[in-house]
């Protein structure tokens, strides 16, 4: 049976942060981050509404800047060694996320048969940012839709894997979930629950060898 293996990015792939943070790091932008991302978890920004804060903050942007926040972005290890596991048994794997496509997409040079974020601008910025294209939580499941349908399967055959309110969306609309350093939001429903820097430990808990999880 194959599977479709659906990855959460900000504070699940990458540990404790985010990627507006980690890009906001190498501009000097620590602090205006922090009260986006602090106002945005309040309840007080929609998505849409902080990626339009962010796209002022970001005027100078670069692709340089951008490729030095992917490298330093506190990664869990194994991410790759994951992907390239899940791949060799026929399965498929892809991160999901709110974040901006270009930092996002970078994953495809990981193994990952997709990757999804918000549409923004090139870098650096020449046009304004459309919000209409910037993801909500609810978008997460309608991309895992779209994938399931280019790749032949169905949400039966989905595993989500995140860590807060934004993937709860997703949690439930499929079978199995694997909550990573996650609030309660998302791991009070998830199938399993993982804390630690390692993703091979996460897969650990759902894949052949403790099959009798996913029956």
């Amino acid at each position: 049976m194959s599977r479709l293996h659906l990855f959460d990015l900000d504070g699940t792939l990458i540990h404790g942060s985010a990627a507006a943070i980690e890009i906001s790091r190498q501009l000097g932008l620590e602090v205006e981050i922090a009260e986006l991302e602090r106002a945005f978890a309040a309840g007080e920004l929609t998505t849409s509404r902080f990626a339009e804060l962010a796209a002022e903050l970001w005027g100078e942007l670069t692709e340089a800047h951008v490729a030095a926040a992917f490298d330093g972005a506190p990664w869990l290890a194994g991410i790759r060694e994951v992907w390239a596991e899940i791949r060799a048994r026929g399965e498929r794997c892809a991160v999901i996320s709110l974040s901006p496509g270009f930092f996002v997409e970078r994953l495809i040079g990981w193994g990952a048969d997709a990757a999804r974020g918000s549409r923004w601008p090139a870098v650096p910025f020449r046009e304004r940012l459309d919000p209409a294209g910037i993801l909500d939580p609810a978008a997460k499941v309608r991309i895992a839709d779209e994938l399931c349908a280019q790749f032949g399967l169905d949400r039966a055959d989905c595993i989500a894997y995140g860590d807060s309110m934004s993937d709860a969306p997703l949690f439930a609309a499929v079978p199995l979930s694997v909550a990573i350093n996650a609030d309660h939001h998302v791991r009070d429903v998830a199938s399993h629950s993982y804390r630690g820097r390692d993703l091979r430990a996460a897969f650990a808990l759902i894949d052949d060898r403790g099959r009798k999880h996913l029956r």
